[in-house]
């Protein structure tokens, strides 16, 4: 008997966890998002008693246990491993200077680029003034941010064509799982890299598809706030194609 009330009460949080993932609603900082013990606090969420609060203005996301908030707008405030895409603004004896669309200032040293340097080389020979470069955080100081293109994918871009949306909606452009920015490639058959900090590189073997995808992810900042966004955004591609 007691097995089978336990049975009921684990069936019952499951349940309710099904029911609070269909929601996907606006909130507010302060607001209460969620209460009992079936959740546990993730990214713009707190803890406070048996309730989760919000504190963060933005889209509320709830992945099995896990309730996050989405925000819809703010800064990029970088974190180690980000990806981002990043411009040279200066060059130094050590490396270059790079606007990375944070309050905070980039650094990327000759110790973290690919390939050999040779003493004295001209540094802009690699990375130019106005250069555009796919880049990882590998450090936050209260100074600044360091950079690496030491790994596979990072690189100078030199083709195609790149845009910038507000970070807060990087994570709806990339989707649960890459869900929707894999959708976009598929779709438009381009290369697409989003990088943490709100700027987005598009190549494709042509103009016109890389126009698409740039509509796409337009839509998809422009529509962040609303449910079925995936959906919505295959039918304006398929659509497009036709």
């Amino acid at each position: 008997m007691e097995k089978d009330k336990q049975t009921m009460e684990e069936s019952t949080e499951n349940s309710k966890i099904i029911v609070e993932e269909k929601k996907r609603e606006l909130v507010v900082p302060g607001e209460i998002v969620s209460s009992g013990s079936a959740f546990l606090p993730g990214e713009n969420t707190q803890k406070e008693g048996d309730e989760i609060i919000a504190t963060r203005f933005g889209l509320l996301d709830k992945e099995g246990r896990l309730v996050k908030v989405i925000p819809l707008s703010g800064i990029y405030l970088p974190r180690m491993g980000n990806i981002v895409i990043g411009k040279v603004e200066d060059i130094t004896f050590n490396g270059w200077l790079m606007n990375i669309n944070s309050p905070y200032k980039a650094f990327l040293p000759i110790s973290e680029c690919q390939g050999f340097i040779r003493k004295g080389e001209d540094l802009s020979t690699i990375f130019a003034i106005g250069d555009m470069v796919i880049a990882q955080v590998i450090a936050v100081k209260a100074k600044g941010v360091d950079l690496t293109t030491r790994d596979r994918g990072l690189h100078k871009i030199d083709n195609g064509l790149t845009m910038t949306i507000n970070s807060s909606k990087v994570p709806r452009v990339i989707g649960k799982q890459g869900s929707m920015v894999s959708m976009i490639k598929q779709e438009t058959g381009c290369n697409i890299v989003v990088g943490q900090n709100g700027v987005v590189w598009i190549r494709g073997d042509e103009i016109e598809k890389e126009l698409l995808a740039k509509e796409a992810i337009n839509l998809i900042t422009e529509k962040s706030f609303t449910d079925g966004l995936t959906d919505k955004v295959q039918a304006f591609l398929e659509s497009k194609r036709k």
